[in-house]
């Protein structure tokens, strides 16, 4: 019964054998008042130091389930559970619409699933080598040291006001006009246009987007029972007159719109066409919700200033801006900027789901960005990621049979294939040579894009990026000769 107890070393001792005991005594092979091993005997048996064994008993009797009489002893307390006939729910038919749905659109469940030997153009996530993980560390213990009980107790919603504070100055250097505009911080973009949606739409309303667009961004929406309106992407933006139409023809009540490195094409929206974007929203009273994804990674065009900038003193714009998919994942911030009223209905929000984003990784982040170690990080980063960008593009081009290739900065390119080619099989085959990809049709509005695949090399080493890719291309020749 004891003598099982195997000691790792992943925790400390005397927690691993009073959860053991603890075990047998909730599984009922030790009863109430059976006398335990004297901390001398089980010190002996598991060959380790007794005040290990007497720290365990000690905890144990802490919680209520054990009692130790003088010189006699540890004995198991009396122990009460009420007990019952098993009861068992079929949840799978209990759960809500919603629940099903966010199942069904599940891309870490029902996507693909790339071995560990496989190379995987997949993830658009940052390459974690190149973190800075000194001055990260550095951060840490700084304002550990400064504020260390404040920041691990309960934060304010809005946000930690240091870091809001850096990010409003960060947002103002990007053009957009702070008058009359406040910040919300979110754990993440996905939050961020959570809360937005929660606060502006209902459900059955309609709003108006790229086609295709961020994967994510199409599932809470449609968990948000959203209906879809997406316009047709031309080579530097969307296609104006379609957006003229659908805003005429529909009481959309938003537009989501991804305007630099667009997920999952990575086209640049034009200064000119952005200017016309917001006019025609404008016309029709459909405010904008901007997604900032991945906007400082440019790596050879001109700044482009950010809807929420173009948009002059209006409010008309909300921003959602995260550093995520280029700094640091694991520190789930983002930030919403928004008219001062309406983020205070957001603020209502955010505080009702989740109280608030965690103040110690706001603390850390903020005390790095303050460091100014971010523009040595985002420096070395596109010198990184340019060299794997124009390596991906070059060898699809060179490589890849296609209709069309996209893509100006980011981690990731766009490929849409001949008509009649189908991504999915193409996936299939190139899997069995151990190959990954995101087939493209999973961003697409219409159901349509099934000759399309999004390639991302952030991840990828460059010998694997031109193993990989040839593999791809080789597989969409041999399709095309075999029809």
């Amino acid at each position: 019964m004891f003598a099982g107890i195997c000691i790792g070393k992943d925790r400390p001792a005397y927690l691993q054998i009073s959860d053991h005991i603890k075990k047998l005594i909730s599984s009922g092979a030790l009863q109430s008042n059976q006398k335990l091993p004297s901390s001398r005997e089980l010190c002996k048996l598991l060959n380790i130091c007794r005040n290990t064994v007497i720290a365990a008993y000690e905890k144990l009797a802490e919680e209520g389930l054990v009692y130790i009489l003088g010189n006699k002893g540890v004995f198991v307390a009396d122990i009460h559970t009420a007990g019952m006939e098993s009861w068992n729910i079929e949840w799978a038919k209990r759960v809500s619409n919603q629940a099903q749905m966010a199942e069904r659109l599940d891309l870490m469940k029902h996507g693909i699933t790339a071995e560990k030997e496989m190379i995987s153009f997949t993830s658009i996530m940052p390459d974690e080598s190149l973190f800075d993980m000194e001055n990260v560390k550095k951060a840490f213990l700084y304002r550990m040291q400064l504020e260390g009980e404040k920041i691990l107790n309960y934060g304010y919603a809005k946000g930690y006001r240091p870091l809001s504070q850096y990010l409003l100055r960060y947002m103002e250097s990007k053009g957009a006009s702070l008058d009359g505009k406040d910040i919300l911080i979110t754990n993440g973009f996905t939050e961020g246009f959570d809360i937005t949606l929660s606060a502006l739409t209902e459900r059955g309303s309609t709003i108006v987007c790229e086609n295709p667009t961020h994967n994510t961004a199409i599932k809470i929406m449609k968990l948000h029972g959203l209906k879809i309106a997406g316009v047709r992407m031309e080579a530097d933006g969307l296609d104006l007159n379609e957006l003229e139409k659908l805003s005429a023809g529909s009481d959309a009540c938003l537009a989501y719109l991804v305007p630099s490195y667009h997920n999952p094409t990575g086209i640049v929206m034009s200064p000119e066409k952005r200017i016309k974007a917001l006019e025609i929203l404008k016309r029709y009273g459909i405010p904008v919700v901007e997604d900032g994804f991945n906007e400082e990674l440019r790596y050879a065009a001109s700044h482009i200033s950010p809807l929420i900038a173009c948009s002059g003193r209006g409010n008309s714009v909300i921003y959602i801006g995260s550093f995520s998919k280029i700094l640091f994942p694991g520190m789930r911030v983002g930030w919403i900027l928004a008219d001062e009223s309406l983020i205070g209905f957001m603020e209502s929000v955010k505080r009702s789901r989740s109280i608030h984003t965690s103040t110690l990784d706001q603390a850390i982040l903020y005390q790095y960005l303050q460091d100014g170690n971010f523009e040595k990080y985002i420096k070395r980063a596109r010198k990184t990621y340019s060299e794997k960008f124009n390596l991906a593009l070059d060898c699809s081009r060179t490589f890849i049979p296609h209709r069309k290739i996209s893509g100006e900065g980011g981690l990731h390119i766009f490929i849409e294939l001949e008509k009649h080619l189908n991504a999915r099989n193409v996936l299939r085959e190139c899997m069995n040579r151990k190959v990954a990809f995101t087939p493209g049709d999973i961003f697409f509005t219409d159901n349509t894009g099934k000759n399309t695949l999004r390639l991302g090399f952030s991840r990828v080493s460059s010998e694997d990026i031109v193993k990989g890719i040839k593999i791809i291309g080789s597989v969409i020749r041999a399709m095309e000769v075999s029809q």
